[in-house]
């Protein structure tokens, strides 16, 4: 059995190399025609856009945006524009943080104590688990209040005291969790080593000598006139975003496409780093392997190839930044709205960089599955041994058929529609992402291997319980108009009406969209947009209460008279 694993692995091996070594680049001008298309497929001219550049080397293969830059100034974007670039910011952090400890000022074994005085448990906390997600420290983001800090400008010492005091995720060292407090006392320990703001201590260590002109904090009133608007989603309707101030190391960096691909020509090719201290920047170690997470970058792979890249989110912005170094392929891809319709600055930024190394994603070709097949596929998948509650497994998958599709969904996240591809093969509609059902002698489905970005080997996600999830049904119109009405609870109210022979709830006052309900029982009911589910209870007569359970959190609300 051995034998024929090994015999197989290197079948794979040399069929993978053949293929890499086959692939032609693509020309200048297959690369712009392409860039061009994906980008009038993804944006439209009159609404919030992007901003992109795709570089081989030095030379720029393609540099245009698509959309406004101010939809109400009539203003179209320009591919000079600046943009938040949110979590971007960490690789500069890092770097500029790698710099002091090559001239001996920190030491990445260093205590968070040496740096932040009076941290809770500081001494515990190395540098090192600053910077690669695995210091345990709460995520103040989680809190989803940034008002504070974005209306007064805090400074970096000031939004520390606003969680240093809060219970930490787990031990220092012992997991691994995205963490923008971790990279906030990033800036902490810069400050601290370098005796300058950190964003100063940027200006002069990296932005100057590299000659990133148009790179510089959000919080600088002259940096901030010059980025473009950011719009968001408010009452179903792009509405322009606040303009956040930030002034953490986290995420707080406005910058173009070209500084982007200049930084990333010169920290991928030495001239920010000696070797060893960049070759500790991208390579994951301890927790952070499993996540292939480095220093503010991940380390992963692009159609084979390895890909060293980040995304950012900040209000009004999403971004990405990659980069191939076998064949020095840079893409930026800035867009100036924080939400999804359609595809991710992500995909977008690696599809080109796969167009352009000849490699291109192949396009999805859907094929015909029976409902009761994809029935068979239902169920809740995860890493945690079978059996395990619900509620406990954060990472899971859950997979569900909604109004005939296959949809999959983070354990209480947002439904995305699977598209199959070939038998018990699936693509994800709105992502590269993959999975394929893996079944036992008997036939039925017993796992999942799910590829993140369709790359590498997948991880294997077990069944969790052979129960499969209720089937829906059709109410009668009485049924529904039973729990019609209003609900309040957790300082929110919401609307339960019926529509099209379907329940909808939506938000009273300005708020997001609103979700449809699909019946399992005349209480209970399945979210349709969401991994959750809602009760009414009780079950005959006018209900009192409406309870949300969604993930691990369930949400009472009451009915109003």
């Amino acid at each position: 059995m051995r034998l024929s694993f090994m015999i197989v692995a290197l079948v794979v091996a040399i069929v993978l190399s053949a293929k890499l070594q086959a692939a032609v680049p693509a020309s200048k001008a297959d690369v712009a025609r392409y860039a061009g298309q994906l980008l009038a497929d993804n944006y439209a001219e009159d609404a919030p856009g992007a901003a992109v550049i795709v570089a081989r080397g030095d030379e720029v293969l393609f540099r245009g945006t698509r959309g406004m830059g101010n939809i109400e100034r009539a203003m179209s974007l320009s591919a000079d524009d600046m943009f938040d670039i949110g979590s971007i910011t960490k690789q500069f952090a890092a770097a500029g943080l790698l710099k002091l400890v090559e001239t001996g000022k920190v030491s990445l074994d260093d205590p968070l104590s040496k740096f932040v005085k009076g941290y809770p448990s500081g001494e515990k906390i190395t540098v090192l688990e600053l910077l690669n997600h695995t210091s345990g420290i709460k995520n103040y983001t989680d809190d989803g209040d940034l008002d504070a800090a974005v209306g007064n400008k805090m400074t970096t010492l000031q939004l520390i005291d606003t969680f240093k005091n809060q219970k930490p995720e787990f031990a220092p060292g012992t997991s691994w969790a995205y963490n923008n407090s971790g990279y906030l006392l990033v800036g902490a320990v810069i400050e601290a080593a370098s005796g300058t703001p950190w964003c100063a201590y940027l200006q002069r260590t990296l932005f100057q000598p590299l000659g990133l002109n148009h790179t510089g904090c959000g919080a600088d009133p002259v940096i901030a006139a010059k980025q473009v608007r950011g719009y968001t989603l408010i009452a179903g309707k792009l509405t322009p975003a606040r303009l956040v101030s930030l002034t953490a190391a986290n995420g707080a960096l406005v910058s173009t496409v070209d500084d982007l691909q200049k930084w990333n020509r010169a920290l991928h090719e030495g001239r920010v780093l000696k070797h060893d201290s960049y070759r500790r920047m991208i390579t994951p170690v301890g927790k952070a392997v499993p996540e292939q997470y480095g220093f503010g970058v991940y380390h992963t792979t692009l159609r084979g190839r390895e890909m060293i890249g980040h995304s950012g989110l900040i209000s009004g912005f999403r971004s990405y930044l990659l980069y191939l170094p076998q064949s020095r392929i840079s893409v930026a891809v800035l867009q100036n709205k924080d939400v999804l319709a359609g595809v991710s600055p992500a995909e977008i930024a690696r599809k080109l960089a796969a167009f352009a190394i000849g490699d291109a994603y192949p396009a999805v070709a859907p094929i015909a599955v029976d409902t009761a097949v994809l029935h068979q596929a239902e169920g809740v998948f995860g890493t945690d041994p079978p059996g395990s509650s619900y509620a406990r497994v954060v990472s899971a998958r859950v997979l569900r058929v909604i109004r005939g599709k296959l949809t999959i969904a983070r354990t209480g996240g947002v439904r995305s529609e699977l598209i199959p591809i070939a038998a018990d093969t699936y693509q994800s509609s709105d992502s590269l992402d993959r999975l394929h059902l893996e079944r036992g002698g008997t036939g039925a489905v017993t796992a999942l291997r799910f590829f993140p970005w369709g790359e590498d080997e997948g991880v294997l996600l077990a069944r969790m319980g052979a129960t499969p999830p209720p089937a829906l049904v059709v109410l009668s119109h009485a049924a529904l108009e039973r729990v019609v009405g209003n609900y309040s609870g957790g300082g929110a109210e919401f609307r339960v009406s019926v529509e099209d022979e379907q329940l909808k709830v939506d938000p009273v006052g300005p708020s997001e969209p609103g979700v449809t309900l699909l019946a399992e029982s005349p209480n209970t009911f399945t979210v349709a947009e969401v991994d959750g589910t809602v009760v009414f209870d009780p079950a005959e007569g006018t209900p009192r209460i409406m309870v949300l359970h969604q993930g691990s959190e369930t949400v009472e609300f009451k009915r109003k008279p």
